[in-house]
C-alpha cells in the first residue's frame, strides 16, 4: 500500500486493514501454537491432497501452474461464482487443469474443437473447499519423503546385518515371580562352571525379562564371537533343564545383546523367519481319500432321482402326444353356432329322459305298495279294530222281567 503522505495529510500511515475471517483464523492458530509451544513450520502432516500427475506437471512448469492455482483458489472462495472458463491452450495444459479441478473437488469439461478448445470448470454439490496446502508445499513434502527413502533402506540393511550377529547370551521369558539374581546364580552355578573361559552378567530388563550376557572371564582372555556362540549353544540344554525343573521361567532362548543390553536378535525370531511357505510345505499334507466306487447292481441316489424325473417327463410327453392326435382326428366344424345348438339339444334330451325315468320309478314303487295292501285283505286278515262295550238298556230289562 502506498503511503500517499504529504504536507497536509498523513496519508495511509495511520490506517490499518480490517481483519476478515481468514485473518482471524490465522491469528487464532498463531496464539494456540504459541500457547502450546508448537512450531508451525515443523508441526505439519505429510498428507498430499494432490495427485502425482498434478505435482509432476507443477514441477515442470512452476510459474504457470502457480498462476492457474491462484485462479482456482479465487474461484473456490467466491460463493457466487459457479463456472470458471479458461482461455484456449495446448492439450498438456488442459490436462493439468482437469487434474487440478479433480483435486479441488470440481467438475471440468473440455469444450470447442481445436484451435479454440478450452476447459470450463463447474461447482457441484461434491465441492466443499479448496485444499489447505498449496502445490508448492506438497512438492516440498514429496521431495523430503523421497530424500528420506535411502536412509530407511540403510536402516533396513543394518537390521539385516544385525540378524547375522552371533549369539552372546541367554534370554529368560516370563520369569517366576520374586526371582532374584542371587537365586539364579546359585541355581545356574553348576552349569556355568562348565565354561571356565566365560563369565555371565545377569540383568533384569524393563519388560521383566532376564538376560545372561556372556563375556571373557578376564580382560586378558581373547575369545572370538563364534567361539562364544558355540560355547553357549553347548550350554543351553543344561540351563534349559535347570529352568524347567526348578520353574525359574517359562522358556529360555539364545539372544544377541549390545553394550546397552538391547536385544538385537532372538533365537525364536530366527526360527519364525525360517518358516513361511517352506515350513508349511515341509509338513505332511492332509491324507487324501480315494473316491468310493459304486458296486455292481448298486444305484446312486442321484441316479434314482434322475430316473424318476425322466419317467415323469416321458409320461407327460406321451399324454401331450395323445391329446394332439385326438385333436387332429376330430372333424373341423364349419358352422360352430349350429354345432353348439345341437350339443345343447342333446344335453336337454338327456336331462328330460333322466327326469322321466325318475317319475316312472316313483310310480312303480307306489304301485307295489298298493298291491301289497290288497293281498292282505284277500287272505282274511283285516286289520284288527279295538272292541267297544255297550251299556244295558233299563227298558229291555223290565220287559223281560
Amino acid at each position: 500500500m502506498k503511503c500517499n503522505a504529504s504536507r497536509i495529510s498523513d496519508g495511509n500511515i495511520k490506517k490499518s486493514l480490517s481483519c476478515d475471517d481468514d485473518c482471524a483464523r490465522l491469528e487464532r492458530n498463531r496464539k494456540l501454537a504459541l500457547a502450546l509451544n508448537i512450531d508451525p513450520e515443523t508441526h505439519k502432516d505429510d498428507h498430499i491432497p494432490y495427485s502425482s500427475e498434478t505435482l509432476r506437471y507443477f514441477q515442470e512448469n512452476v510459474k504457470w501452474a502457480q498462476t492457474q492455482e491462484r485462479e482456482f483458489r479465487v474461484f473456490a472462495a467466491d460463493e457466487n461464482e459457479k463456472r470458471l472458463r479458461f482461455k484456449p491452450m495446448p492439450s498438456t495444459q488442459r490436462a493439468f487443469l482437469r487434474s487440478l479441478s479433480e483435486d479441488f473437488g470440481l467438475d471440468s469439461e473440455s469444450m470447442d474443437p481445436e484451435p479454440h478448445r478450452h476447459v470450463a470448470v463447474f461447482k457441484t454439490p461434491r465441492f466443499v473447499m479448496a485444499p489447505m496446502k498449496t502445490l508448492a508445499e506438497c512438492l516440498r513434502i514429496r521431495v523430503a519423503a523421497e530424500a528420506a527413502k535411502p536412509i530407511v533402506a540403510k536402516d533396513n540393511r543394518k537390521s539385516i546385518s544385525s540378524s547375522n550377529t552371533p549369539f552372546n547370551g541367554f534370554l529368560l521369558a516370563h520369569p517366576r515371580f520374586g526371582l532374584t539374581v542371587d537365586e539364579l546364580r546359585s541355581d545356574f552355578a553348576l552349569s556355568l562352571e562348565s565354561t571356565p573361559g566365560l563369565t555371565f552378567d545377569i540383568s533384569f530388563l524393563p519388560n521383566e525379562e532376564i538376560v545372561l550376557k556372556a563375556k571373557p572371564a578376564t580382560p586378558s582372555t581373547n575369545i572370538s564371537t563364534s567361539s562364544v556362540e558355540a560355547s553357549i549353544r553347548a550350554l543351553k540344554s543344561s540351563l534349559a533343564g535347570t529352568t524347567a525343573s526348578k520353574h525359574l521361567a517359562v522358556s529360555i532362548q539364545l539372544c544377541t545383546l549390545d553394550a546397552s543390553l538391547n536385544i538385537l536378535r532372538r533365537e525364536l525370531d530366527d526360527s519364525m523367519a525360517s518358516g513361511g511357505w517352506s515350513k508349511v510345505a515341509a509338513k505332511a499334507a492332509a491324507p487324501r481319500q480315494a473316491p468310493r466306487q459304486i458296486g455292481v447292481g448298486e444305484k446312486s441316489v442321484y441316479t434314482v432321482l434322475g430316473s424318476r424325473l425322466k419317467d415323469a417327463k416321458r409320461k407327460k410327453e406321451e399324454e401331450m402326444s395323445k391329446a394332439k392326435v385326438k385333436a387332429e382326428q376330430e372333424p373341423v366344424v364349419e358352422d360352430w353356432e349350429e354345432e353348439v345348438r345341437k350339443e345343447e339339444e342333446v344335453e336337454r334330451r338327456d336331462n328330460d329322459s333322466s327326469g322321466g325315468d325318475a317319475i316312472r320309478e316313483a310310480e312303480k314303487s307306489s304301485g307295489n305298495a298298493g298291491e301289497a295292501t290288497d293281498a292282505t285283505a284277500v287272505d282274511g286278515n283285516p286289520p284288527e279294530e279295538p272292541a267297544t262295550t255297550t251299556a244295558p238298556n233299563p227298558n229291555t230289562i223290565s220287559e223281560n222281567a
